[in-house]
């Protein structure tokens, strides 16, 4: 949609929404509460944080059917890893046991700090590093808080980028019976999901209350072959050729004659699976056709809570149980190394039926072959979360206080399915002449195949968090602008990680990127106090002053303060700003994990053996060219947290009735940031990192030394704005309009301390791009028994990562979804809800980056299931 277009609507539709004047006189009727990022209790106007409030009712009716897909909508979220991104691993090549990870500014999803009623999950365990999404039990959110400024000062730890906040019900009366499905036009990909909310007793009339949740869903898989934009890896027209390697039938090198080819070439590979563009008389394999573009995945939730009341006092008890199954495919499993002897009968020319080939010394070859018979490799993934807290809050001598002890645990864990095969064993099928590289196998060789076939638990993880914590808040004076009010607090937590690796599972498939993979663990203990002063300085300005110090037993003691000021000139215009510092303390992993030998996530050159893709003296074409290399990851004990600083001033303004504009200019500065040098960097520099580039005694590339370091800098700044306006009392309905957006001026990094500066905004740089901007749009209109959303999420286009040909200028275009629901309350019982997502059938834009397994299109940012229809009903008992 065009820009201007969708401005005027907005100027030509609102119309609406009550003045701060009609919200402050009423503010004697209203309850003081807790809001995020702060410990104080107080009217929800006087905060001086940038919130986003996302209400449970919203997402429902525009048909978002998980926490990953709610998150999507807030536009300060610039990276979507989700499901999809099972598909290949992440950004080491390894699994993520299904993860979806939340990511405010872009700076990662480890700077962004995920709580559940205001207190922490343990992590996803596989890193360690964030929450996985799949946890949050949807069907018992009340609404999603985001606050979009850091936060260390107040929740220590993670809270750079700024902190989510998902807010369950607090009670329930009765039973509601919700049954939802997602129908997509095209085959793969259909969604359906059932739960029941019930629970008796009222709090504030009974003293007590219990409820509970119980919710499922279910996401069949697409496959890249059920979307045309995403079945090939092979469009030369757009400069794409994204292919491997290591093909069916097998390529081949002769060691003395230095000639290399395949039997299959003349008649064209064995099209569309391998192609004969390789150089050299070799094939090509475009794995692309043989992976999912999302996985099979199943969720199911159980969250319960009760509530008593003693006197001034109230406790309460909750559970959270969460399971997420994921099952995943990717192209069938590639063997290279292989040497085919003179005496196999499928040596070219033997009797096995392979066509005899030129320029053979009779010396074994060299052979890399994917054996498409032995099925596409299948990983099933499964994750399940624990969460029990208990809590105890009330009033005492006057202070307001709050307290609990949690226990969280987190378990994920990995089982080759099918696919994989034993490298050894499948090595040895061919040197003894029982399998065939360039054809298909006989009885004997499906035997055998099928003898080494690799299959079992290859890796299981486990992260623990116990902490406990207590904070209370109290007026202390008043002065001339109101009550100067108080917050202390501590807490005590202790975390906790094993990661197992099966090494006679993982050690025997090079495919997997686990071969090198060990088992690791660590625990640390954090001790942190904090305080908070809201200080009324004048009846119209509100200062916030808060301070953190947190003392962690294996990285060292950190204190981190903020000032946040609120100023209100006018009944129709409120000011506001803050500053503060933060940090992010190394993982467990990140520190600890030992050094393993996984494959890259490119198809790469080795930079001595194979320059820009020509084979040197002593080079393997099969292994040095265009071909997957080998990392050396790890962890590093002297890495020290990353530090953060933070700027952000805004207004909030309402220039008529019923309409409020918000803008809030935001910049933060982050150094010591913790990471990988990422891969393309590294090739792409060998002069500069050649150190890091370890061979083998007889020259051969072993790895890339790639351990987690402390890198250089990050900058970015940028400016949130939203607008929201509503009719009301019109004889045809109300109706809402509200636009959420953010447009990023500056994001640059630096790979290495004291680096040059790389520009990601609005370019594909290393690793993703950085959206120069993004917005969320809803039009809503209500009546008495009707309400209709319609809503579009807009999302600007990027220099592509251009990574295939350097030459040619590719740039991705602008991507935005529309959705439109209708919802009828039949009765006070029953409510129907029917609408399209992807209303317009967008595709998501095409791009050449290569950072993940599915080519054509980039799987973070888009949604390929293309238009579908969402229907919901609810009924109430």
């Amino acid at each position: 949609m065009n820009f201007r277009v969708w401005v005027f609507c907005v100027w030509s539709l609102l119309v609406a929404r009550p003045s701060v004047a009609q919200v402050t006189a009423g503010e004697e009727d209203m309850v003081r509460v807790e809001v995020i990022g702060s410990s104080i209790k107080r009217l929800v106007s006087e905060s001086s944080q940038p919130l986003t409030v996302f209400k449970a009712e919203e997402f429902t009716k525009q048909g978002l059917t998980t926490a990953r897909e709610v998150l999507d909508r807030i536009p300060s979220n610039q990276t979507n890893m989700g499901a999809g991104n099972t598909i290949g691993g992440n950004a080491s090549s390894l699994p993520t046991g299904g993860q979806a990870v939340a990511d405010l500014r872009g700076l990662g999803g480890d700077k962004t700090l995920v709580l559940l009623n205001g207190r922490r999950i343990a992590n996803h365990p596989y890193d360690s590093a964030s929450v996985d999404l799949n946890l949050i039990p949807i069907a018992a959110l009340e609404r999603v808080e985001v606050l979009r400024d850091g936060a260390s000062a107040i929740y220590g730890t993670d809270a750079i980028g700024g902190v989510i906040n998902f807010i369950t019900r607090r009670s329930v009366r009765g039973t509601t019976l919700v049954a939802e499905s997602v129908i997509p036009k095209k085959s793969g990909g259909k969604e359906k999901r059932a739960n029941i909310i019930s629970g008796i007793g009222e709090l504030d009339a009974d003293g007590w209350s219990v409820f509970g949740v119980l919710d499922y869903h279910n996401e069949d898989a697409l496959t890249s072959q059920q979307r045309e934009f995403s079945n090939t890896g092979v469009r030369n027209n757009l400069g794409l050729s994204r292919t491997s390697g290591v093909t069916f039938p097998g390529n081949y090198f002769d060691p003395v004659t230095k000639t290399t080819g395949n039997p299959g070439y003349p008649s064209g590979c064995n099209a569309p699976f391998s192609l004969p563009i390789g150089s050299g008389g070799t094939c090509r394999q475009d794995y692309t056709r043989q992976i999912d573009d999302l996985p099979e995945q199943e969720q199911l939730a159980l969250f319960g809570r009760a509530t008593k009341k003693f006197g001034d006092h109230t406790a309460s008890l909750e559970y959270l149980h969460s399971r997420n199954k994921v099952i995943s495919h990717t192209a069938p499993p590639p063997q290279i190394a292989l040497f085919l002897p003179k005496t196999s009968p499928y040596y070219p020319g033997n009797s096995g039926g392979v066509p005899a080939q030129p320029n053979l010394s009779g010396e074994p070859l060299n052979v890399s072959w994917r054996p498409l018979e032995a099925g596409q490799r299948q990983i099933n993934s499964e994750g399940e979360g624990d969460r029990l807290v208990a809590a105890l809050e009330g009033l005492v001598a006057g202070w307001d206080y709050k307290g609990g002890l949690s226990h969280s645990i987190n378990k994920s864990e990995e089982v080759f399915a099918g696919g994989y095969v034993q490298d050894s064993g499948f090595a040895a099928g061919v040197l003894n002449g029982i399998l065939n590289p360039f054809g298909l196998q006989n009885s004997a060789g499906k035997a055998y195949l099928e003898s080494v076939a690799l299959r079992g638990k290859v890796q299981d993880a486990k992260a623990t968090t116990t902490a406990f914590d207590l904070k209370a808040s109290r007026e202390l004076i008043r002065l001339s602008g109101g009550p100067l009010a108080m917050a202390l607090g501590a807490e005590i937590r202790h975390e906790k990680s094993d990661f197992n690796v099966n090494r006679d599972i993982a050690g025997q498939a090079g495919s997997s990127g686990l071969s090198g993979s060990l088992s690791k663990n660590g625990s640390r203990n954090i001790k942190a106090v904090f305080g908070e002063l809201s200080i009324p300085v004048m009846k119209k300005v509100d200062v916030q002053a808060a301070m953190r110090y947190d003392d962690y037993d294996d990285v060292g003691r950190t204190a981190n303060p903020k000032v946040g000021v609120r100023w209100q000139p006018s009944p129709r215009i409120m000011l506001r700003g803050s500053a503060s510092t933060g940090f992010r303390a190394p993982t467990l992993f990140e520190r600890n994990a030992p050094q393993s030998r996984n494959e890259t996530n490119n198809s790469l050159n080795d930079p001595i053996l194979c320059p820009s893709g020509v084979p040197q003296p002593g080079a393997n074409p099969l292994r040095d060219c265009g071909l997957q290399q080998f990392k050396l990851q790890g962890g590093n004990p002297d890495l020290t947290p990353e530090k953060s600083k933070t700027f952000s001033v805004g207004a909030v303004i309402e220039p008529a009735s019923n309409l409020t504009v918000a803008i809030d200019y935001w910049a933060i500065s982050l150094k010591d940031k913790i990471g990988n040098v990422p891969e393309l960097t590294l090739f792409g520099n060998f002069e500069r990192y050649r150190a890091r580039f370890l061979r083998n005694p007889d020259g051969s590339p072993f790895a890339v030394l790639d351990l987690y370091e402390n890198l250089g800098k990050v900058r970015t700044n940028g400016v949130d704005l939203s607008l929201t306006g509503t009719t009301r009392h019109m004889d045809y309905g109300d109706f809402s309009l509200k636009i959420d957006g953010t447009w990023v001026h500056k994001y640059e990094y630096q790979n290495e301390r004291d680096g040059d500066y790389i520009q990601n905004v609005g370019r594909y740089a290393d690793l993703f791009p950085i959206f120069r901007w993004k917005h969320n749009l809803s039009l809503t209109w209500r009546s008495t028994t009707w309400s209709a959303t319609l809503s579009q999420n807009f999302r600007t286009g990027y220099v592509d990562q251009n990574q295939v040909d350097p030459i040619l200028f590719n740039r991705v275009s602008s991507y935005q979804l529309w959705n439109l629901s209708g919802t009828y309350a039949a009765s006070k019982s029953l409510t129907l809800t029917a609408g399209i997502k992807n209303l317009f059938d967008r595709d998501p834009p095409f791009t050449n980056q290569g950072s993940t397994f599915q080519q054509g299109y980039d799987p973070r940012f888009t949604d390929p299931g293309g238009r579908a229809l969402y229907l919901r009903g609810s009924v109430d008992f």
